[in-house]
């Protein structure tokens, strides 16, 4: 879908205007409306009527704000779904925040198990431009909860390294993030996915345009080092948290709850 929808708006911090600019050029519904020849009209809505009777009196004040459909700022959407050996169930990028210079990238991996010893390691200048930072059990399971990995994105913007280093984790990120931070790796690390097994120095190849996430490691290798993974003793250990952790599912499948002995 994001490769056959324009877009047709760019809010800060990816672009100049705020989400009241977009409020006073027409709001989500001029945008919905701009947007009409892609969608499913016919949709019931919540408001008891289709999407088409909703957007039927929407208008776009600004059409600096909000393009027209031919005339976009890019030609496809600006989420992008990468898949590859370090990513089977996908991983989620956005790629509005990212700078053309980074739309290919290949450096080496430097593993974190947790966010706050990937912001120390930032702070303290141990990460090098050209590198990968990996920050794993920090998914659904693992985290618990998918945390947000705010700390270290802006961190990377704060030492001026978010366009010299990227970011690749099972967390998730905010829609304020920019460079090429990619997250929401699935399997996560916590699952015995690809990511748990990362080592420094692995070689890391992304490339946004093909849609690839992968570390250069032959199948044997990645098949050897998954089945001489276990798992690690679980942070929480007790109450809601852990039954949680116990229950979830992967992020490519929601992140929901299913009863124990069903998780996919």
């Amino acid at each position: 879908l994001s490769r056959d929808t324009p877009q047709i708006a760019e809010l800060i911090p990816s672009g100049a205007y705020g989400v009241d600019d977009l409020d006073r050029a027409g709001g989500i519904p001029a945008v919905m409306k701009t947007l009409e020849p892609l969608l499913n009209l016919d949709a019931l809505t919540v408001t008891g009527k289709t999407v088409g009777e909703n957007i039927a009196g929407a208008r776009r004040l600004d059409e600096e704000i909000i393009r027209p459909l031919d005339k976009p700022i890019r030609r496809t959407g600006g989420i992008a779904i990468l898949r590859g050996n370090l990513a089977p169930g996908g991983a989620v990028l956005k790629t509005a925040g990212v700078p053309p210079s980074m739309m290919r990238f290949r450096g080496r991996a430097r593993v974190f198990d947790r966010e706050e010893d990937a912001v120390d390691a930032l702070m303290n200048r141990r990460i090098k431009e050209g590198e990968v930072v990996v920050i794993r059990y920090e998914g659904p399971r693992g985290g618990p909860g998918m945390r947000e990995m705010l700390a270290p994105t802006a961190t990377l913007v704060g030492l001026g390294l978010i366009e010299k280093i990227a970011l690749i984790t099972d967390g998730r990120f905010s829609g304020a993030t920019r460079g090429l931070c990619i997250g929401h790796i699935s399997p996560e690390a916590a699952e015995g996915g690809p990511i748990a097994v990362i080592e420094d120095g692995d070689m890391i190849s992304i490339d946004v345009e093909k849609r690839s996430l992968s570390v250069e490691l032959s199948d044997e290798e990645l098949r050897r080092r998954l089945e001489a993974w276990k798992p690690p003793k679980p942070k929480i250990d007790r109450g809601w948290l852990l039954r949680y952790s116990l229950s979830v599912s992967s992020a490519d499948t929601g992140a929901i709850l299913r009863p124990r002995g069903m998780q996919t």
